[in-house]
This record gives structure tokens, sequence and C-alpha cells, in this order.
């Protein structure tokens, strides 16, 4: 059996017990963030724009963003702890950053510490579910549109909520919405709606997390002549969407079959399945 490895802020360990300290801000406090990286063929991608994102939120949060904390430092930390953990075809990996230990609400510090995992998949490539997913709205707890939106905070009780009431219903998701009842995204990806051949999605400005998934399909249909529109969406909406489709890092993209009553197609959904594999099929083979 493999052995699998995380990076404990500079020292790699076996992840076969305890490798985070006690007191830790982000278990304590969820005063983190995290992201949520794809492999491919032993090579994490995106790593850029997950790293932009990361130094971003940090800022948010004022943290205090170490000089060398570069894509090209997370890069090698993370291909060390692919290869020791022997991961040479699909994968994910975590990589957290933590306000340093220290203090109760008020921190004693703003220097931070970073935490990467890494665990295989059977996926090598992006696959389009056979069966379309069923969802509906969670409303019990609408997401606050503030400065934390965009990114991934490790305060995620709004997602763990309604995927627990997913789950309890017999469906496969739930749509998160905002305190003025639009559509934002799904409890663990960004949210498309096609109507008519063109692309909608929630804008960041509405409150919808700023996923690198989401940034990847609005760059691949501006570059197939696919038009795509950031708006709020509705209830409403959804009704008369001929298709809807989730993204996020990990699965790329997830056709949704129906919404209550609705039902939907999965041509669009397709479509950019086979986009994303010839993109990064492109970007692997300039990697080696």
């Amino acid at each position: 059996m493999k052995k699998i490895y995380v990076n404990n802020n500079g020292e790699l360990l076996e992840n076969n017990g305890p490798t985070i300290e006690a007191a830790n801000r982000g278990h304590l406090y969820g005063d983190g963030l995290f992201e949520t990286i794809r492999v491919l063929n032993g090579v994490p991608i995106n790593v850029e724009i997950h790293i932009l994102r990361l130094i971003e939120g940090m800022t948010v949060l004022k943290m205090r963003v170490p000089s060398f904390f570069t894509t090209a430092f997370f890069t090698e930390r993370i291909q060390e702890v692919i290869d020791r953990s022997e991961i040479e075809k699909g994968g994910r990996v975590r990589l957290s950053v933590d306000r340093s230990i220290g203090g109760t609400y008020r921190p004693e510090t703003n220097e931070v510490s970073y935490f990467i995992e890494a665990y295989p998949m059977d996926n090598n490539e992006f696959i389009l579910n056979k069966s379309g997913w069923e969802v509906d709205l969670y409303t019990c707890i609408r997401k606050q549109n503030n400065i934390l939106s965009n990114f991934k905070t490790k305060n995620g009780l709004v997602y763990v909520m309604g995927a627990i009431e997913a789950k309890e219903k017999g469906l496969d998701d739930m749509l998160i919405t905002n305190s003025n009842g639009e559509i934002l995204e799904s409890t663990s990806s960004n949210l498309f709606v096609v109507s008519n051949g063109i692309l909608y999605t929630p804008g960041l400005d509405e409150g919808c997390l700023g996923g690198t998934m989401r940034m990847t399909i609005i760059n691949l249909a501006i570059e197939n002549g696919i038009k795509i529109y950031e708006s709020s969406i509705t209830p409403q909406n959804l009704l008369i969407a001929d298709e809807m489709f989730l993204t996020n890092a990990i699965n790329g993209i997830v056709w949704i079959g129906g919404y209550r009553t609705k039902r939907y197609m999965n041509n669009t959904s397709l479509k950019f399945v086979n986009l994303l594999n010839a993109h990064y099929s492109n970007k692997l083979v300039s990697h080696k």
C-alpha cells in the first residue's frame, strides 16, 4: 500500500496520524484559507490561479504574505508531496494557509503557516457524470455578500448545512442564495446556466466564490466564440433555462439533470468537458 505524505509548514510527514499542531487557528477559529487543486498525470494544474486567489484572500484577512509565497515555491512543494505519495496519474491537493498560533479572537500575530496534503484519484481526466444531478434551493441560511465571499475561507458552515439538507432530501446538491434571493453557487461548485446557446453565471460582486474552474470556463467560452455573461440568476431563470451545470477544480463539470420538475439537457456540458480535456492535455504536453 502506498504511503501518503503531507507538508506541514516545510516539514514532510507521513499522513498516518495527527499532523496539525494543537491551538492551530484554522482549527480553533476558522482563521484560514484553502485551495483545492487538481492533479493530472501526476502534475498539479492551475497552480498560478490558485496562488493568486490565495494571496489575495490573505491580504483581505490581513495576514502577512511571506515574500517566498510564489507560484514557483508552492508548485515545488506540491510536486514534492505528489511525488513522495507516488501519485502518478489523477489526484487532488489541498493547500491550507492559517494565521499562526497565538491569541484568541484577537490574534497575537499575522504571520502564517501552510499545510499541503495530496490524495490519489481514479480519474486522470475530466469525465462528465452519466446521470444528471438533482438540485433544489437552500434557503435556511443565506450567504452574506462581503469582502470574504469570493474566497475559500475555513468558515464553510453554509455549505456544510446545505450539503446535509441535500442528503436529507435525497438530492445531489443544493443551490446557495444570497440575501436578495439570487442564486450564487452550489455547496461545492460555481453555477452556469445555458439559455438559447448563451452562458450565464453569477457575478463576483453578487457574492459567489471566485472559482478557478469558473474562470477557466469563462476563458474557454470566449476563446471558442461562445457568448457568456456575468449576471444575477433567479429561480425563475432556472425554469426557462435549457441547461445548467456546476464547475469546480476537482470535478471539472457536473451537469444538472433536474431542478424540481424542470428537466435539462447536457449538450453544452459535454462540449465543455471535451474543451477542458483538450486544454489541459496541451498544457501538460508543453509542461513535459
